[in-house]
Order: structure tokens, then C-alpha cells, then sequence
């Protein structure tokens, strides 16, 4: 199934047409508040009465036109701009092809660095996704240029591939703000693991390896996984070394396991809930049915009459 609706993803006659379906649109509506960002706020606003904060992304990637870029990035400081004057505690992750990586490294490179001076003035952080295994080496020196100049941005890395304890090791010295997620994209087994166990592993391992330094203050990490088993093992090895419910950070996607993300900030972790939003899902929320067969039943269970 996972190989399936990756290549579903990928496929430009799906992304063209699918989206068009009245019911495949309804289905979405599992996974982000609504295309707009007005729709966006107002999940979160939801959200915070409940004690979750949020992550804002607009939807979209690899660009064509750099004007577009500009359009992203003027996008991204009303989302800090909304935010602030709702009295929201929110960050911003933004994929580096949006804002026109594939295109000028150099534009792509001013544009986030004025998002992270945008947020640094509202007092929040500006994260950079990962994207596809190609992106990784440019993304993390990427981001090594802009934590040189900014304090208050961070990086996603993803747990499945092989490289990753490596780049960790590389950017501890940094005191970094590191995402980790398991991985959605279709990687061959050269570069990625490919089981469950192996991911859950290596997810265990590379928070285990933040967690000390999160405990000293040296870096920030967080767990931004659905899998509740996952960060109850990452919450227990944390205790054993004196990190606090309140220093452990989770992030689980808009409408995923809500009960969850309350329960665990009821508990006193640091919840923030991932909200979505744009015309351009249709790519991103694949990608999010193929990272667990669960994600399929809940957005079935939400357009079907049973």
C-alpha cells in the first residue's frame, strides 16, 4: 500500500484529476482545516484552548517561476503576522523549494533568512523541511548557514536514512533545533530502511542521543511522530536522565490522534499540533496516507456512511 500511494504522489494524471473529486477533497479535510489560511487560525485557535500550540505550513514544493517564491515568503510573515495578532504561540516550516531553492540557492537563502528575522521579532522560530534524499546535502548546509546568523531556526531530519545519525553528529556541535520525523518519501533500500522496526529504532536511537543535550540546553529536539509507544519510550529514557515532561517536545499532524495530543499536554509535554493549509495538497497528503496504513482507514472512515 505504501509503495502504492507513493507512486500516486508522483504521478502528475492523479495530481491533476484527483483533486477535482468532491470526495477525495472531503477526505482531506482529515489532515488540514481548509485551503485557506483564515481556516488554518481558526484550527488552531481550537487547538490552544485544549493546550496545543502549532506549526503553520502552506502547502506547496519545487517551484518553477522564482517570482512565485516571493509570493511564499510574503505568505509566510502574514502567517507570523495573523499569528501574533491573535495571541497564538505558533512557529512556521517551510520546505526550501517554495521559496525557490531549485532555482537561486542565494534567493531561496534571503528569503528565509527574512523569515527568520520575522519570527525572531515576534519572539518564534522558522523551521526548514526535509525533502527528498537528493535535497539533504544542500538542505543541512543550507541550514548551517542560516543557524550561524539565527538562533531561532530549526531543521527536519528523517530517522529512515541511513545517513541521518551522521548528520546528527555533525550538527550537535551547533546546538540545533532538530525535527525528527520517520520519513515519507520512496526511498530504495540503499538509502533508507525500509521496516518499521528498523525506523522505530533508529527514531529511539537519535532521541536518545538529543536527549542529554536537550536536558543541558545545548539543542532542541522534537518528536514529531503519531506513534504514541514511540514517544512514551523516548518520555521514559528521558526521565531516567532527568528531563522533565515539559522539555520533551512531540508534534502529530492536524486532526491525527487529537486525543493524543491532549492527553500528552494534559501530562505537561510541549505539544504542537502541525496545521496545514493551500491549494497544492494533493502530493503532501499521499505522502501522509503512505507513512501508515492507519492514516487510510481514518480518512475512509470520514467520507464513507458506516
Amino acid at each position: 500500500m505504501r509503495t502504492v500511494l507513493l507512486w500516486m504522489a508522483r504521478n502528475a494524471w492523479l495530481k491533476e484529476r484527483l483533486p477535482r473529486l468532491t470526495f477525495v477533497r472531503r477526505a482531506v479535510r482529515s489532515f488540514m482545516p481548509g485551503e485557506r489560511l483564515e481556516d488554518a487560525l481558526a484550527g488552531a485557535e481550537a487547538n490552544r484552548a485544549v493546550g496545543v500550540n502549532a506549526v503553520f505550513t502552506k502547502l506547496g514544493e519545487n517551484l518553477t517561476d522564482l517570482s512565485e517564491a516571493e509570493a511564499v515568503a510574503a505568505e509566510y510573515g502574514r502567517i507570523l503576522d495573523e499569528s501574533a495578532g491573535r495571541g497564538l504561540d505558533a512557529e512556521v516550516s517551510v520546505k526550501l523549494t517554495q521559496l525557490g531553492y531549485d532555482l537561486d540557492v542565494e534567493a531561496a537563502f534571503a528569503h528565509f533568512e527574512g523569515l527568520a528575522r520575522q519570527a525572531a521579532e515576534r519572539g518564534t522560530w522558522a523551521w526548514i523541511d526535509m525533502e527528498g534524499s537528493a535535497y539533504v546535502d544542500g538542505t543541512i548546509a543550507f541550514y548551517e548557514r542560516a543557524r550561524a546568523a539565527h538562533e531561532n531556526v530549526g531543521l527536519c531530519l528523517q530517522a529512515y536514512l541511513h545517513r541521518t545519525p551522521a548528520d546528527v553528529q555533525r550538527l550537535l556541535p551547533l546546538r540545533p533545533a532538530i525535527r525528527l520525523v520517520k520519513g515519507a518519501y520512496d526511498e530504495p533500500a540503499t538509502i533508507a530502511l525500509r521496516t518499521r522496526r528498523e525506523v522505530d529504532a533508529s527514531f529511539l536511537a537519535i532521541a536518545s542521543t538529543f536527549a542529554p543535550a536537550v536536558r543541558d540546553g545545548s539543542a532542541r529536539f522534537v518528536a514529531a511522530t503519531h506513534d504514541v509507544a514511540l514517544i512514551e519510550q523516548i518520555a521514559r529514557f528521558g526521565g531516567a536522565i532527568g528531563l522533565e515532561p515539559a522539555r520533551i517536545e512531540v508534534q502529530m499532524l492536524y486532526g491525527i490522534r487529537s486525543d493524543q495530543q491532549r492527553r500528552l499536554a494534559v501530562r505537561g509535554f510541549d505539544v504542537r499540533c502541525l496545521v496545514a493549509y493551500g491549494e497544492h495538497w494533493y502530493p503532501w497528503y499521499m505522502r501522509r496516507l503512505a507513512e501508515r496504513p492507519a492514516n487510510v482507514l481514518f480518512a475512509l472512515r470520514q467520507i464513507l456512511p458506516w
